[in-house]
């Protein structure tokens, strides 16, 4: 899942994407509205976490914008004021949710999945495959029943290979999905990444590399 967080609040932008980070989410920051605007027409977000006051370009005109052009990404908008015409506000703008502060962390990472989950085709709460088993919600997997334990990124590439049914997934495509505008799109992390994963999953081979392509399970 990839989280875009726009709020000008850089302590608390930094303090949640750590903790979402943990959640094995890859999140994006943007300190302004057209900065979250900007990011928004260059990634494929699954949800924005977006502060209405937010500087240069008001919360409110960038959720109209994103809704008006109709992009696969959930907007939950955040707010001081809890108040019911607020939310109304909100809402009559195109926000698909909308959580006052201060909230429970717990909370948040709660309707971000919610909201991931409308984002795209609906994937059944446990994926199964060749004797795997992976349970998006628990972040466990299994192999012939066996417990596996995979690192966060480990865990997404896995996800991923799933979600596609033996269809290809590019490095590209992994690096977009599992990873954050941090990471250098050169790097060899999708490599390795995969390579440590194979290993985990042990003999026989799940995960096929086609050349020039990507990987599919």
């Amino acid at each position: 899942m990839r989280v875009l967080i726009a709020e000008d609040h850089l302590e608390l932008a930094e303090t949640l994407a750590i903790g979402l980070r943990r959640e094995g989410m890859a999140v994006d920051l943007a300190g302004d509205g057209q900065a979250a605007l900007a990011q928004a027409h260059i990634y494929e977000y699954d949800v924005i976490v977006l502060d209405r006051d937010l500087p240069k370009l008001h919360g409110d005109k960038v959720c109209r914008t994103l809704a008006d052009e109709g992009g696969r990404a959930r907007v939950l908008m955040l707010t001081a004021s809890g108040g019911i015409e607020d939310r109304v506000a909100g809402l009559s703008l195109g926000a698909d949710d909308y959580l006052p502060k201060p909230f429970a962390f717990a909370e948040l990472v709660a309707r971000i999945r919610a909201l991931s989950r409308r984002a795209q085709p609906a994937l059944p709460p446990v994926l199964e495959r060749e004797g795997l088993e992976l349970d998006s919600a628990q972040r466990i997997v299994r192999r012939d029943g066996h417990r596996l334990e995979l690192s966060v990124k480990e865990f997404s590439v896995l996800e991923l290979l799933m979600a596609a049914r033996g269809a290809v997934v590019s490095p590209e495509q992994m690096l977009e999905r599992a990873w954050d505008d941090a990471t250098d799109p050169f790097t060899n992390v999708v490599k390795v990444t995969v390579s440590r994963l194979r290993r985990k999953l042990g003999d026989p081979p799940l995960i096929e590399t086609v050349a020039g392509v990507g990987y599919r399970l």
